[in-house]
């Protein structure tokens, strides 16, 4: 069967031109025009060419691609991506060996012109399913109290789960060396969003924390966690970077729905993403899925979490 992926051109955003006028001005000149809101300034565009083996069906406007190491941006990785326009994604399969255009910005990335090159047969991921069930830690739900996990945040101070009673804390799951824009970039630029919005806020509640959870141990020491979030301008009165023992991280995303590679090369590190808001009693008061929520929404999830409207 013969499978024919379409191409597309990006269309960038132009910058509106004034016109200059020289000469004499008319004896009644005319009233000045309202002034236009300024445009947007288009976002540059990065491309690179990369090839991979897929190795998951495509599910909505993704897929899961094995791929090679992208000199100069990131290393072979195992990571879903999404298409745009989706329909390049149309007769894909799990083994066929790809070849693409990836596009990112400083926020943002997707692919697109899909060639297929051949098939192969696809080795597995370290995940079998969206959800990474481990026996005895339950799925938990709004409400429902978390157990009190440890970890070492930033400074190399342990900390419980439990010093965060009397605070509404909101958790996401990052890595440090993950590159791609709508990961966990797109989660601690989310943070500095929200940090910076309830720090400004003269309405906010004082109760409010963040904490940014990292499972890749190995390279996420506490010196390395905190060069990550100079770089984006955390504050450790409010915003803490932790990560501690698999144990501890496996349990805590796994009541949540978060998968990641356990003790894998990073060749073959694949997640998904989860954030979470707790009440100052340490209950679940909400739980985001993916990278769709805003730092808006964040916010406010935090302020009716502390006990403000």
């Amino acid at each position: 069967m013969k499978r024919f992926p379409v191409r597309f051109r990006f269309a960038g955003a132009l910058a509106a031109l004034s016109a200059l006028h020289f000469g004499c001005s008319p004896a009644n000149p005319p009233a000045p025009a309202a002034s236009t809101p300024a445009q947007p300034v288009a976002e540059s565009i990065t491309n690179y060419t990369v090839r991979g083996v897929v190795v998951a069906p495509p599910t909505g406007k993704t897929v899961k691609v094995k791929h090679e190491e992208i000199p100069g941006y990131m290393m072979a990785m195992t990571m879903p991506f999404e298409a745009r326009p989706t329909n390049e994604l149309t007769g894909l399969m799990t083994g066929d060996r790809i070849e693409f255009r990836m596009r990112v910005t400083e926020t943002d990335g997707w692919i697109d012109q899909i060639r297929i090159l051949g098939t192969t047969k696809a080795e597995p991921t370290n995940v079998g399913s969206d959800i990474k069930v481990i026996p005895d830690v339950p799925e938990l739900k709004v409400g429902d109290l978390v157990p009190n996990y440890t970890f070492t945040n930033e400074l190399g101070r342990t900390i419980h789960l439990s010093d965060y009673r009397s605070n509404a804390v909101a958790i996401t799951f990052i890595f440090t060396r993950c590159p791609f824009p709508t990961f966990c970039p797109k989660m601690t630029d989310n943070f500095t969003k929200v940090h910076r919005q309830l720090a400004e806020a003269k309405d906010a509640p004082a109760n409010w924390r963040l904490l940014s959870l990292s499972f890749d141990p190995e390279f996420d020491t506490p010196e390395t966690l905190k060069q990550y979030g100079t770089r984006h301008k955390y504050d450790p009165a409010r915003w803490s970077l932790a990560t501690g023992s698999f144990n501890q991280i496996e349990r805590i995303s796994g009541h949540f729905g978060l998968y990641f590679g356990r003790n894998v090369p990073i060749a073959q590190q694949n997640h998904n993403l989860r954030t979470v808001v707790l009440n100052p009693e340490g209950r679940v008061h909400e739980i985001f899925i993916g990278n769709e929520w805003t730092p808006e929404e964040l916010a406010q999830s935090l302020r009716t979490a502390a006990g403000g409207k």
